[in-house]
């Protein structure tokens, strides 16, 4: 599987929350003299609480645990750090505990440290995001944050004050070791815990305070029965209304403050992956830039509200990436909520109706690369501002059309605005990084399908009357609309394309990516793949196959053969009543061309040898020997066939090597290269918060055109007339980077760019249809009838997630 315009993991899609990552912003110090000597105050990670009185005698929870928190603004790396814990009054012989901590705290976000448990306690903590067997005491000690895992040597406040390697120390009871005095009030029914801006002053006693035990991991989860406050829900409304924890910005100016009494409506409840339910106010403010909608986060509980209650919310505000690394934008919530519910059957606020009259026809602001999380939302001039403002609110799309297909995981996409570019059959085209389609809008049903089965619809099919439910976001899609009504599918009828017969003096030439193809998956892949080989392509001359597993596909062995697969695949296209074609390939080095671990995929060639030979070159060692060029003028040929394009440049590191052969076709040489370039993984998305998105998987791209280039330039110098055709997956646009280097100095032209407008696209992702796969032509090719076959990508039944693409020449 290929990864066009970012990052395309897929465990359980966006509903499955991995990590709670909320944007921070840094609390402001105050600074005061403090009693004795101290480390420098921290500036991002923190001990936010601490708790020792775990299944001790009158405790709820069962465990000890630590909690950190990360005030700054980016992600603070865990790895290689460590909590330590000592006794309150250490003696020569006292030595400091170790917890070693992985992974890392997102800003604004928390981390929970699962301590030793003691006999008593009848409430788990939430998952933790790190496991230790620390025995704290229930009322007095000294828990460090630090750098290493080396156990720490000092024993009084002005030497761990001294030592570079201590981030924060919390001293309570009547800790000897402490910044400033200890914080008291420790007992076994209560922690100490840092105050709501997570100040750090150096003072524990100024800093922290005494409380009810409240961990929190980084997924927002919450103990049973100890949220902030207790367990009783709020009963008046508080001072601060939606728009007001919204704000004007991506980041909630309340970020890390527990509010109190929110007041809203439910609009929607989803009690299955990231449960949770959304709440509105129906008294807008007059600020088109302040979102009246907030999703409450309930963790693993289900939440026991249901649309039209009018409910009272106490929890913290959080920012939740759904994909930090990935660039995600974020998601404003409550967390740890405490929950009233007033009244019920209460009528939904009205959706905001998103159309062409609405839609800001520029996409986003530019922020030269960096983060858009700070400037003002401007909803009337840019896509994902507007999308932002209405973060929560109930949403509503009218007779849109679709335009990417069904999925597996109950989405589609439509076209929210009809003025973007139409492909022939009913998509929106991608043509550049400058203009980004704005009406692109993933629905995703909220209802479980069991309750209400999602509709099956292909590209250009129209969901009739209104699709309504709260505006979501996820880190494979963006903003989601998350349905509690779904409209209608009006069949547009969309055809399997079938590509026109080839006259007998053309060969013909095809490229397919068949989608991690292994000897265990279902006969009906097989056959699917090879129907179409048949009846859609007409049983091509070559074939050149991306993705081809080993013999025993992701397991990994060390197996790196694929005979078997490929074996089954030739069988498959016989008893579709294709020809027997032979192949060819090289095996790469076991876990060294990445896809799938374990999978091994290459390309490989199947050729019809009644109509078409290919000419055997033997290498030493086909796998790591590169391919070269021996001879000149029509003599010229290749010294390795099939071979591998320089397998050992660095810039086919983890990736594909280019797949060459030699065929003959009625007494002229045809040279044909399979490809499939690094995947986009890694890229920055379309909607990330970071404008414009960082492309870092195109670097690697372009050294692999580069050295292709190189090779068909050599080609060429040696024989001019050669007829070269380059094919595969090659990742990238027809106007990308990569393209364009691969095209250098004209030794190659790209097909796709011969075809009309609205047909130049291969594949379809986030509502986008673009170009991944390409063929390519030496100059002297000349003569090549080139078409994309769309049989895929387009519809909801998919055989592979890419359309394979055909030539053909008259060597």
């Amino acid at each position: 599987m290929t990864t066009p315009t970012a990052p395309r993991p897929r465990s359980r899609r966006a509903l499955l929350r991995a990590t709670l990552l909320p944007a921070g912003l840094a609390a402001s110090l105050v600074l005061v003299p403090l009693p004795s000597a101290f480390a420098a105050p921290s500036a991002d990670a923190v001990i936010a609480e601490v708790y020792g009185g775990g299944g001790n005698s009158g405790a709820t929870l069962k465990n000890d645990f630590i909690e950190l928190a990360n005030k700054g603004g980016a992600a603070f790396g865990l790895t290689g750090w460590s909590v330590q814990y000592i006794s309150a009054s250490p003696g020569a012989n006292s030595q400091w505990s170790v917890t070693p901590l992985t992974g890392s705290i997102a800003p604004g976000g928390r981390y929970l440290v699962a301590e030793a448990a003691g006999a008593g306690g009848t409430v788990a903590l939430p998952t933790p995001d790190a496991t230790g067997s620390l025995a704290l005491s229930g009322t007095g000690g000294t828990v460090a944050l630090v750098q290493g895992t080396d156990p720490l040597t000092c024993k009084t406040a002005a030497d761990c004050a001294a030592d570079p390697r201590v981030r924060d120390l919390v001293g309570f009871g009547t800790a000897v070791v402490r910044e400033g005095a200890p914080v008291t009030g420790a007992s076994n029914t209560a922690s100490v815990a840092r105050r709501a801006n997570l100040a750090d002053t150096d003072d524990n006693s100024a800093d922290l305070v005494a409380g009810d035990p409240t961990p929190v991991n980084s997924y927002g989860e919450s103990a049973e029965g100890t949220t902030p406050g207790g367990p009783a829900g709020p009963t008046e409304p508080g001072p601060l209304r939606i728009h007001d924890i919204q704000g004007t910005t991506r980041v909630s100016p309340q970020l890390g403050n527990t509010v109190p009494g929110v007041p809203g409506i439910v609009t929607g409840v989803r009690g299955y992956g990231s449960k949770g339910f959304w709440i509105q106010d129906p008294n807008a403010d007059a600020d088109p830039a302040t979102s009246e909608g907030l999703f409450v986060y309930t963790g693993s509980k289900v939440p026991t509200v249901k649309a039209g209650d009018s409910v009272l919310v106490t929890g913290k505000v959080a920012e939740y990436y759904p994909n930090y690394a990935g660039g995600s934008q974020s998601l404003t919530q409550l967390t740890a909520p405490l929950v009233t519910v007033l009244s019920s059957d209460n009528a939904v606020p009205a959706p905001v109706v998103v159309s062409t009259r609405n839609i800001p026809g520029t996409y986003t602001q530019d922020a030269a690369g960096g983060s858009v999380e700070g400037l003002p939302l401007l909803p009337e001039k840019y896509t994902l501002d507007f999308y932002e403002s209405l973060e929560g609110m109930n949403v509503q799309v009218k007779d849109v059309r679709v335009i990417q297909a069904t999925d597996k995981y109950n989405e589609l996409w439509v076209a929210a605005d009809a003025q973007d570019q139409k492909s022939k059959r009913g998509g929106v085209l991608y043509e550049s990084y400058r203009e980004p389609n704005v009406g692109r809008l993933m629905v995703q049903q909220l209802a479980p399908v069991a309750q209400q089965p999602f509709p099956v619809a292909n590209v250009g099919d129209l969901l009739t009357g209104t699709t309504t439910g709260p505006l979501d976001y996820n880190s494979f899609g963006g903003y989601t609309l998350a349905a509690t009504s779904v409209g209608a599918v009006q069949d547009n009828h969309l055809e399997r394309e079938v590509t026109a017969p080839a006259a007998d003096r053309e060969a013909t030439i095809a490229t397919y990516n068949v989608e991690n193809l292994a000897p265990g998956n279902p006969d009906s892949k097989f056959a699917e793949l090879a129907q179409a080989v048949v009846t859609n392509l007409r049983s091509p001359d070559v074939i050149a196959l991306e993705e081809i597993q080993d013999n025993n596909g992701a397991t990994s062995n060390g197996t790196v053969d694929a005979s078997v697969t490929v074996a089954k695949f030739i069988a498959a296209i016989q008893a579709a009543g294709g020809p027997a074609y032979d192949w060819r390939s090289v095996n790469p080095v076991d876990g060294k061309d990445g896809g799938e671990p374990g999978g091994n995929i290459r390309q490989v060639f199947l050729f019809n040898p009644q109509r078409i030979s290919f000419t055997d070159v033997p290498a030493a060692d086909p796998t790591n020997t590169p391919v070269d060029v021996a001879g000149t003028g029509t003599a010229a040929s290749l010294t390795a066939s099939p071979g591998r394009i320089d397998p050992g440049n660095e810039a086919w590191a983890n990736s594909r090597k280019p797949l060459i052969g030699q065929f003959s076709f009625r007494g002229k040489k045809l040279f044909v290269i399979a490809n499939h370039f690094n995947s986009k993984g890694g890229d920055q998305g379309i909607d990330s918060r970071f404008q414009a998105p960082a492309r870092s998987s195109e670097v690697q791209r372009v050294k692999q055109a580069v050295v292709e280039q190189a090779f068909v330039a050599k080609l060429l110098a040696a024989d001019p007339t050669a007829k070269i055709v380059s094919v595969g997956d090659f990742n990238d646009y027809q106007f990308s980077p990569a393209l364009a280097a691969l095209t250098q100095g004209g030794v190659l032209r790209d097909l796709v760019n011969e075809l009309p407008e609205k047909e130049q696209y291969s594949y379809v992702y986030q509502g986008n249809s673009q170009v991944l796969d390409h063929i390519l032509v030496s100059p002297e090719v000349g003569y090549a009838k080139y078409d994309v076959v769309h049989i895929n990508s387009e519809f909801a039944q998919q055989a592979s997630d890419h359309d394979p693409q055909i030539v053909r020449v008259k060597p």
